[in-house]
């Protein structure tokens, strides 16, 4: 099988004041903090030495940013790495979310006027099919749900098992396969 030889590299974007400050950012196109500039700049040399055959990004500057700083100006954007969408949940803390739903979790929902699991996880198919379709690697800038989702969905997981993965700003993952399995070969290094 041609996709067995795959594997993802995922990258989550820099800091910005809103991931900071532990506010759900999805459609709110924040720039880059000059600590999350400096973050993505460092991630260059991790990433300099490694072929890509596919390079993707989000679509939010703050994952462009990323990309490109990290030495990736001309990855191609992808709206199926946007993040998840938190509707009317938009810019508010865990906390804040809790105040109207105490148990509230993304991956336990509301989502009102958000995406679902299901949603999210239609769009992150196509992007695994579309890594799987390449035969080397593939590199990802996005964003911390919609990659956890992501790597839950490339191991054939519920997208609410994205809960298992916690992801930092400018980190790396790696998914590939271990024989025939699909498999976390490196995660939020």
């Amino acid at each position: 099988m041609l996709w067995a030889v795959s594997e993802l590299w995922l990258v989550r974007h820099g800091a910005t004041e809103w991931s900071s400050d532990g506010r759900h950012t999805s459609v709110t196109d924040l720039p880059l903090l000059p600590e999350g500039e400096e973050q993505a700049a460092g991630l260059r040399s991790r990433l300099a030495e490694i072929d890509f055959e596919l390079v993707l990004t989000s679509p939010r500057q703050r994952a462009r940013r990323t990309a490109e700083l990290a030495g990736f100006p001309d990855a191609v954007v992808d709206d199926d790495l946007a993040e998840w969408a938190y509707g009317d949940l938009e810019g508010l803390t865990s906390a804040r979310i809790r105040e109207a739903y105490p148990a509230w979790t993304i991956w336990t929902g509301p989502w009102p006027g958000g995406e679902t699991p299901a949603d999210i996880a239609a769009r992150l198919d196509r992007v695994v099919a579309r890594c799987r379709e390449t035969s080397g690697r593939t590199l990802v800038f996005g964003h911390g749900h919609c990659l956890r989702v992501l790597a839950a969905r490339w191991l054939g997981l519920g997208a609410t098992e994205g809960r298992l993965f916690t992801l930092d700003t400018a980190t790396i993952g790696v998914l590939g396969w271990e024989h025939e399995a699909p498999a976390v070969v490196r995660w939020n290094s």
